[in-house]
């Protein structure tokens, strides 16, 4: 039995743009998130890929269809639901509860001088009711939402006009939220950039020369308003707690050669670059190995790479869901089709994604392995020597309202069981994990796959991929095993 510390935060994850809806109500204004339409597929169980709808930049961009659906534009119904979903979280206990604020939502088009009252005023009114609860809110200010027309304008955060219009939009956030919000990450899953361009880097690669230098550009100023973020928000208010947030994608040797282990150093270092530049302050060598060959230029200014040095984050949070392994000789069978868009090739940074045949897969073919969660941590810590935050992890799968309105997913109990006790491991052997907030505690848009039917919650939302359903509220067969874990401090699995 492990011993969680009594201040442990445990709780539930979810995105402003997957679970809010309202993208049309108190001034709003547009995101990439709310261009991503549905795109029905045919998913079987067990099926070898990585299913991902990302659409292209230009269905992102320009996809105002007729008869289309985008389900990120109505999300859970949070807006109007905020109060009766924050009151079933404490239900379960919820020591913090980790979302996103829209940048659109209060900043519409990214470029007004004056914040959108009514926006802040909703987060005035979460953040009100979290507390009435004592919730912690665990803060991210961009999680794959950036105003479209930054987008359109600007491509994205490949201008370097994005981080003052972003530091202005923080600097609005964390002086609104000062005495109500301790824990803020700026940026999520921060490496997603590299595949998947509306979550955060540069729009119209295809247009440039190198597209990795569009990527890798649009990163840097992500790292520096990531370390001017730290750096106004200690003259805010000095106790604020500012992370990082990666999404960890482990990797082991697809076979016992040493040619196999170092590529799957190489594939693990992509996790550990975002960590040694938000984290250690510096870009490795490796990294500037990388941009030589591959003829990456970067332009930085003069004062940048000090910004980021003395600027480094409070805590390293990550999201984890799976591990894969990665080699020089692959089996077709075993390869993972991932989809990777507008850069069908695999280097350093998009290396080949293997199947782990020793371990199970889900309906969404993610491979189950909780000790993978453990090396991670273990990782992460021996590296950085900073608290840990684990921000992310969770069971996405189908689930079936019954005729008497219960869900029984036994499945996704024993997912998150075994998860945390490798957690509670790493925290009996001195490693400071400060919390954790499983991803999706209520049912929301996947990110991925823009379905509702690949469900994560404690707490069903009646809609499915169409937005069709009653839109009550459930409780799973987890909602209450969750809450015995809570109230037990995790003695209780």
């Amino acid at each position: 039995m492990s011993t969680f510390p009594k201040n442990f935060l445990w709780g539930g994850a979810t995105a402003a743009n997957q679970l809010e809806g309202g993208y049309n109500l108190d001034g709003k204004g547009l995101s990439t998130a709310d261009m991503v339409k549905f795109v029905p597929k045919n998913i079987s169980k067990g099926k070898n890929t990585e299913v991902v709808s990302y659409q292209t930049v230009n269905e992102i961009l320009h996809g105002l269809h007729k008869n289309e659906y985008y389900p990120k534009r109505e999300g859970s119904h949070f807006y109007e639901h905020y109060k009766e979903d924050i009151a079933l979280m404490a239900e379960m206990g919820f020591k913090c509860f980790r979302m996103s604020i829209s940048w659109p939502r209060i900043y519409p088009t990214g470029e007004e001088k004056v914040p959108n009252e009514e926006g802040l005023k909703f987060y005035d009114n979460v953040f009100n009711e979290l507390l009435k609860y004592n919730i912690e809110p665990l803060v991210t200010l961009s999680h794959y939402e950036t105003p479209l027309n930054l987008a359109l304008k600007y491509n994205g955060w490949q201008s370097r006009e994005l981080i003052d219009l972003f530091i202005k939009y923080a600097k609005t956030c964390l002086t609104r939220y000062k005495d109500k919000v301790k824990y803020w990450i700026a940026f999520n899953e921060i490496n997603m950039s590299l595949n998947v361009p509306y979550s955060g880097a540069a729009i119209f690669i295809e247009k440039t020369c190198n597209p990795n230098s569009a990527t890798f550009q649009a990163l840097h100023h992500q790292f520096v308003a990531s370390a001017l973020v730290k750096k106004i928000s200690k003259k805010i208010n000095p106790n604020f707690k500012i992370g990082s947030m990666v999404g960890m994608s482990l990797f082991y040797p697809y076979t016992n050669s040493p040619k196999d282990v170092l590529l799957t150093q190489n594939a693990n270092r992509i996790n550990y670059f975002f960590f040694d530049v938000l984290s250690k302050g510096i870009y490795p060598s490796y990294a500037k190995k990388y941009f030589r060959k591959n003829k990456i230029n970067i332009k930085i200014e003069y004062d940048d790479l000090e910004i980021i040095n003395k600027n480094t984050v409070d805590f390293n949070s990550f999201s984890y869901y799976y591990s894969n392994c990665t080699g020089e000789k692959i089996n077709k069978k075993d390869k993972i089709l991932a989809f990777l868009p507008e850069q069908k090739r695999y280097d350093e940074f998009h290396p080949e994604k293997i199947r782990n045949n020793s371990l199970e897969i889900t309906d969404w073919g993610f491979q189950i392995d909780p000790i993978g969660l453990r090396i991670a941590i273990n990782e992460i810590w021996d590296r950085y020597r900073k608290p840990i935050f684990i921000t992310e992890n969770g069971l996405g799968t189908y689930d079936i309202l019954t005729s008497d309105k219960k869900i029984h997913d036994d499945y996704r109990i024993k997912y998150l069981k075994e998860h945390i006790d490798q957690i509670g491991k790493c925290i009996d052997e001195g490693i400071p994990v400060i919390g954790y907030t499983s991803w999706g505690c209520i049912d929301i848009v996947s990110a991925g796959t823009s379905e509702r039917s690949k469900r994560y919650g404690y707490i069903y939302v009646d809609a499915d991929d169409y937005g069709q359903g009653t839109w009550k509220r459930y409780k799973k067969d987890s909602f209450y095993w969750y809450k015995k874990v809570i109230e037990s401090n995790g003695n209780v699995l």
